[in-house]
């Protein structure tokens, strides 16, 4: 496990409608610092309200713990009654692995939960999916068959003996599921039907668990559904006013979304409905929605390099995630949810511009340098998303959608950098405002000055590494893009060249900082192969400058 482990919970508690209940619980998530609510998603008709937090692992395990001790109390199953399957109060509780941790790792932390709650409410926990012990509880259905009023006969059976807490009927509560999982996209598409069956017929034909036919002989036999990795029923929505196919996408890098909606809605035209738009429960991962957004340019002849924001919101459009309430990506998408943009990355040109030319050191010519990279990589994706549209043959269509793709990514990533840059030199200003009257704290601030000083030149020199890069895409957008811009791909060079030099710049001023002998000749070596490659790409870009200031040019 990383120092930066991030971990997701998603607990999903059978209260929909009264909200002084959801807020509760939304309370006690809040009152764990370290962790960031993502989202809060009731549903009335399910009376299910699902949440979304993420953070550190133990703090995630505190801030689970602390909503499920806060629902205790308040919610009542023996009166409970809503459309979803569900089986306990807090009905299931997944821990999902982000970033800097395994699913090995994720999945132990689900049993330190399991264990403590059942311990703390005295209640029966079953553990499923990658933390399952036994093969019959991978699945969520299995363990949730017959529901809440089920499950007293239920634990009767040997076989559904709890993996936590005790083997007896909790009749406030019943029981609750929990363990690691990938991620799950909780996903319904909404029909211009009220017919429940219509709905469910339609599920059954997309979900891979399919539906029981009868053979000629009489007997049953199962028919597999077309979708891998998906599980769907269907159902009637009061509050919408329509059927619903509702889903759970258990891997989207098996099945994408856009297949999934594309199915369902070959399935509901060849029984007569349309579909009108669709709804996302909780959150979903960026690659997600862009892989389903670019999946939709393709199909339009645009190019699949496009902006982010343009790719993810033609996946919203295209799905019709707004048709139900207003889809905003800020808080939906999950990467950006728990991040956002960076202070710098997010202002107006003038704010930036405004923020350089203060008297303050920050920010300064590092992250002017990634700005001018990141700006030299927009033009080669905008040569080549030009391209796209007038290309001639796939190969080529292709091949420049490709491109921008690769620019794109170069772009994204010198974003973040100007922010990095920034931070990077901060850490230095604040090691050397640390103590240094004792001995103790004079060797704790040298200890944090090399940190940052190192931090402070790995910055520039990943930006360099990409300012080399967008300068060879601009090149090649150059020679392959459209005549029409070859001046829009020359000026990218050229920035992307400054934004190299610049950055190469600062990577040699801060290690004239660094005591650590094999990190600096490490630096120098890789910025001489970096030079040797910008030396030629610089002749090639002086030449190709020149040719344009030619009469004939």
């Amino acid at each position: 496990m990383k120092d930066h482990a991030i971990v997701e919970c998603v607990p999903n508690f059978s209260e929909g409608k009264d909200q002084l209940v959801i807020q509760a619980i939304e309370a006690a998530i809040r009152s764990i610092p370290e962790v960031r609510l993502l989202g809060v998603d009731p549903g009335a008709d399910t009376n299910r309200t699902v949440y979304s937090f993420a953070g550190p692992p133990d703090a995630v395990l505190d801030a689970a713990l602390a909503a499920a001790k806060a629902a205790s109390p308040l919610i009542d199953m023996r009166s409970h009654k809503g459309a979803h399957p569900r089986i306990g109060a807090l009905d299931v509780c997944p821990f999902v692995p982000v970033s800097g941790i395994t699913m090995e790792e994720c999945s132990a932390l689900a049993e330190r939960f399991a264990q403590a709650l059942a311990a703390e409410l005295e209640i029966p926990v079953y553990l499923y999916d990658k933390s399952a012990r036994h093969p019959a509880r991978e699945s969520l259905a299995s363990i949730r068959s017959g529901e809440y009023e089920g499950l007293e006969a239920k634990l009767k059976d040997p076989a559904w003996k709890p993996d936590f807490g005790p083997v007896r009927f909790a009749p406030r509560w019943g029981a609750t599921v929990t363990g690691a999982r990938e991620f799950l996209i909780a996903y319904n598409i909404n029909l211009n039907t009220r017919d429940k069956k219509q709905a469910h017929d339609i599920a059954l034909s997309v979900r891979e668990a399919g539906r029981t036919i009868r053979s000629a002989d009489g007997s049953a036999v199962n028919k597999k559904g077309c979708l891998q990795a998906v599980r769907a029923i269907g159902w009637y929505i009061e509050e919408y006013g329509c059927a619903q196919v509702s889903i759970n996408v258990l891997d989207y890098k098996k099945t994408p979304l856009h297949k999934v909606f594309e199915t369902v809605k070959e399935e509901a035209e060849a029984r007569g409905i349309l579909v009108t738009g669709s709804e996302l429960v909780g959150l979903i991962p960026e690659a997600a929605l862009v892989e389903c957004g670019r999946h939709f340019l393709v199909k339009m002849g645009k190019s699949p390099g496009l902006p982010l924001r343009i790719v993810v919101d033609t996946a919203v459009r295209s799905l019709g995630l707004s048709s139900i309430a207003p889809f905003v990506p800020s808080e939906r998408i999950i990467e950006w949810a728990m991040k956002g943009k960076g202070e710098l990355a997010s202002k107006d040109l003038t704010g930036f511009a405004d923020s350089v030319s203060a008297d303050t050191p920050v920010p300064g010519g590092g992250s002017v340098s990634a700005l001018a990279g990141a700006l030299g990589a927009s033009l080669a994706a905008m040569v080549a998303n030009l391209t796209v549209g007038k290309a001639t043959s796939t190969e080529d269509k292709e091949g420049m959608g490709l491109m921008a793709l690769e620019a794109q990514a170069l772009g994204g990533e010198l974003m973040e950098l100007v922010d990095q840059d920034t931070e990077a030199f901060a850490s230095v200003l604040k090691a050397m405002r640390l103590p240094k009257i004792s001995h103790a704290e004079q060797e704790l601030r040298a200890s944090a000055l090399e940190k940052a000083n190192i931090l402070a030149a790995s910055v520039p020199l990943r930006v360099s590494e990409l300012c080399v890069r967008s300068m060879r895409l601009c090149l090649d957008a150059y020679a392959k893009g459209n005549p029409s811009s070859f001046a829009d791909a020359l000026v990218g060079s050229l920035l992307s060249f400054a934004g190299f030099h610049g950055a190469v710049l600062n990577v040699k001023v801060n290690l004239k900082s660094i005591r650590d002998g094999d990190f600096v000749a490490r630096t120098k070596d890789s910025l001489t192969g970096l030079g040797a490659r910008v030396e030629s790409l610089e002749k090639e870009m002086s030449r190709l400058v020149e040719k344009a200031d030619s009469p004939q040019g």
